[in-house]
């Protein structure tokens, strides 16, 4: 039983039974100090303010990831307070997705990756703008760094400007041994599988129906439409692009992720490079 409701019943019984204070207390093993103690609560009125800041611009952002930015500012504060006023303040997340449970296992083991470049992922994401015209966005991220390579968005994405994003990212860095793709139709296009050829990258396909087969672009794009797409009104496509490159600079420069020790994936891959990994 907590003291606050040992103080209650003991009031009760001094009320109701004209008992002494020292007769409550000794009844309900209540140390009369106990009683007697006033708390002195420390103004935290501004964390909780910088909190809930955080929390109504970065909507997918959790406890744990709020508390690295209060520290990456300098907020002299811990993990258990920051959860405590987190929940206080009635923003916990709500699991959106449901778990997946681990299918079974793929075609054949996938090699580890311990470098950038090793694996890319892409998929397409589809939105639109404010008056209802489609828009398309192809997304690459690199696995090992789970940076953002490249966000191309246009009303309409074929085959030849898949091809077109990976040569620009190829002369910006290289290309990567393994890129993992489903099977939708321009990525299983004779044009792309004629520019793998000739650079000698492998196109790892899902299974069918499996897209837990390519977890990592899955959950980017999980964090593409939750803090970006469902966040703004695009009022054409070059707003579109513009408002979709600064959330990608943002996630790559700010945005802390919990798998890589909680630095963005800019700081990862320069510490990557620094190491000698490269």
């Amino acid at each position: 039983m907590k003291p606050a409701r040992k103080r209650e019943l003991a009031d009760f019984l001094m009320q109701a039974y004209r008992v002494s204070i020292r007769r409550a207390t000794a009844v309900l093993q209540l140390r009369q100090a106990t009683y007697f103690y006033q708390p002195h609560p420390r103004d935290d009125r501004a964390e909780r303010r910088r909190i809930r800041e955080i929390a109504q611009t970065r909507i997918r952002y959790g406890a744990e990831r709020i508390h690295v930015l209060l520290r990456r500012e300098g907020w002299l504060i811990n993990h258990k307070k920051t959860y405590r006023i987190y929940c206080e303040e009635g923003l916990n997340l709500r699991r959106k997705r449901p778990r997946r449970r681990v299918a079974a296992a793929h075609r054949m083991e996938r090699p580890e990756i311990s470098t950038v470049n090793a694996c890319w992922s892409m998929d397409f994401v589809a939105d639109q703008l404010f008056n209802g015209q489609k828009i398309r966005a192809l997304t690459v991220v690199d696995n090992f760094s789970r940076e953002s390579l490249a966000i191309t968005v246009d009303y309409a994405l074929k085959a030849a400007d898949v091809v077109a994003t990976m040569g620009h990212l190829k002369a910006l860095r290289g290309t990567p041994k393994r890129i993992q793709v489903d099977n939708g139709s321009e990525f299983i296009s004779h044009v792309l599988d004629h520019w793998a050829y000739e650079n000698g990258v492998t196109l790892d396909f899902s299974r069918p129906g499996k897209p837990t087969d390519n977890p990592f672009i899955e959950s980017f794009n999980g964090s593409f439409r939750d803090e970006c797409l469902n966040v703004h009104w695009f009022l054409s496509l070059d707003d579109a692009r513009e408002k979709i490159e600064d959330w990608r600079q943002d996630y790559n420069d700010f945005r802390p992720h919990s798998s890589l020790g909680d630095l963005t994936p800019g700081e990862f891959r320069l510490a990557h490079l620094d190491a000698g990994n490269l």
